[in-house]
């Protein structure tokens, strides 16, 4: 971390209104992608955004330089994504099995053809569940034992999800080729 950034956190240790300003507009961007990764009602996310930034000012304090700044500030707006979404009930997956099922992957040649939009816009059509296991895994890099704990599901379930959401975008894929 670059020595101005550290002022800038320095600043909002101190509750400084510019060094706060500066921050938010550093990571607003970034973090409203992220909360629409898991809320895609813009008006929803953008609740997330605002919670997750008085929790950012909040515990800024709890920061201890350990790793990323940026992955500390990701974890936060990630954590008030699931709140909001299970405050709505919209973690509540159809299948909560102990195991996750076998499920043959086709493998589609035109997934390097795909344009970023499009995919996006599949990945936001998935299913709640999916859609919340699937950026979870291969979008923040956790694991299954995090997201179980993260969810309050099994690993097997969150592997089944996993599994349901790539063959559910494979599938939509192929019926747009």
């Amino acid at each position: 971390m670059n020595n101005d950034f550290s002022k800038v956190i320095d600043g909002c240790l101190k509750h400084d209104p510019v060094a706060q300003r500066e921050l938010y507009r550093f990571f607003a961007p970034k973090m409203m992608a992220v909360c629409r990764r898991y809320v895609p009602d813009v008006e929803t996310a953008k609740d997330v955004l605002q919670e997750g930034f008085v929790t950012l000012f909040d515990k800024i304090g709890s920061y201890k330089g350990d790793g990323s700044f940026e992955g500390w500030v990701r974890r936060i707006f990630v954590n008030k994504a699931l709140m909001q979404l299970r405050k709505n009930d919209a973690l509540k997956f159809s299948d909560d099995i102990a195991l996750a099922e076998t499920i043959d992957n086709p493998r589609c040649n035109t997934i390097e053809d795909i344009q970023v939009e499009e995919l996006m816009k599949l990945i936001n059509a998935l299913p709640q569940g999916f859609r919340t296991v699937f950026n979870l895994y291969v979008i923040e890099g956790f694991d299954h034992s995090e997201i179980s704990k993260m969810l309050k599901i099994s690993e097997g379930t969150s592997r089944s999800q996993l599994s349901r959401a790539r063959t559910w975008l494979l599938e939509r894929i192929k019926r747009n080729e």
